[in-house]
């Protein structure tokens, strides 16, 4: 009897020992969670060296409400570029630190070329002339160009009304364009005022040395929001404008990554989810993203070159 008791303690005893065993692998040493394989990526492609440094750079907007904007409390870049951003990051990998590096319109393709950023996200209008010296992944988010005027303004009602007033937009942009390229500019008569920022076209409307700011509507959504009533968006839109990730021109392993995680994103549903943490807020109607254009990189006859497209009357007074 007692041997056939010690028996059955030394069976228990090794039945203890070999689950305990077992958990002790599920453990790898790290508070019991599962060690995750870090993504692999091609020799010398930029996936691989954002991974192998642990570091990226990303140039956004600091001063544009919903896309990219710096918390003056917190100091934090917050916005839905900011999150796209975030997204493209962690599919190389979660555990790389992303630098912000503020990007106004006209430095965002010299930071592209010298190194100074990684890549851009910055409300960075696909076009022709772009596409000759950075390539783009994308477009991401579309929108389009209207006017912003103070709120008891009744005079301006289009983009033709806009001739021979005053006018700010931002040097260097396709708004600016827009209104007054010889070609397909459609306001050629307005005196145009230009400042790097779109935030300093707000400060020229509030002390009345413009009488109305267009670019994006999206960008004037943000700022009609934050102007606590001073401002109305006009909603009578003249251009289409597909924003598109900006990247070294000839990268085409780094932008076909781009445009592959931009894909899985809007299949997971987390586009959606960056779309309502940001934008949604303003508010700015949710619909569906972009299709993403493969365009052939050095190309200026893209499909998505759309700048200053002229819009049917009567058209949406936003279109996402």
């Amino acid at each position: 009897m007692n041997k056939r008791f010690n028996r059955v303690i030394a069976l228990m005893l090794g039945l203890v020992l070999v689950f305990a065993g077992a958990c002790g692998d599920d453990d790898d040493g790290a508070s019991g969670t599962t060690t995750t394989e870090a993504a692999s990526f091609p020799a010398g492609s930029t996936m691989e060296r954002l991974q192998t440094a642990g570091k990226v750079k990303v140039g956004v907007k600091f001063d544009q409400p919903g896309f990219g904007l710096k918390n003056p409390t917190t100091g934090a870049v917050e916005g839905f570029d900011v999150e796209i951003a975030k997204l493209i990051v962690a599919a190389i990998d979660p555990d790389i630190e992303i630098t912000f590096i503020e990007s106004v319109t006209a430095n965002r393709q010299p930071f592209i070329k010298d190194g100074t950023v990684d890549f851009v996200v910055a409300t960075y209008t696909i076009n022709a002339a772009r596409k000759l010296e950075v390539d783009f992944a994308g477009p991401y988010f579309e929108a389009q160009q209207d006017i912003m005027v103070k709120a008891d303004n009744t005079t301006i009602k289009s983009v033709s009304d806009l001739n021979g007033k005053k006018v700010c937009t931002v040097k260097d942009s396709t708004s600016h364009k827009n209104l007054t390229d010889p070609v397909i500019g459609q306001a050629k008569q307005a005196e145009v005022t230009l400042f790097p920022t779109y935030s300093q076209c707000a400060e020229a409307l509030t002390d009345g040395r413009v009488v109305a700011v267009s670019t994006d509507n999206t960008i004037l959504d943000g700022l009609v929001a934050n102007s606590n009533g001073a401002f109305k968006k006009v909603g009578n839109p003249f251009s289409k404008e597909p924003y598109g990730i900006g990247v070294k021109l000839g990268d085409d392993v780094f932008r076909d990554f781009i445009n592959d995680t931009l894909e899985e994103i809007y299949d997971n549903g987390k586009w959606e989810t960056a779309f309502k943490a940001t934008l949604g807020k303003i508010p700015i109607e949710l619909t569906d993203p972009p299709k993403v254009d493969r365009y052939k990189s050095g190309t200026s006859t893209a499909t998505t070159v759309t700048t200053a497209t002229t819009v049917p009357s009567n058209p949406p007074t936003s279109v996402y």
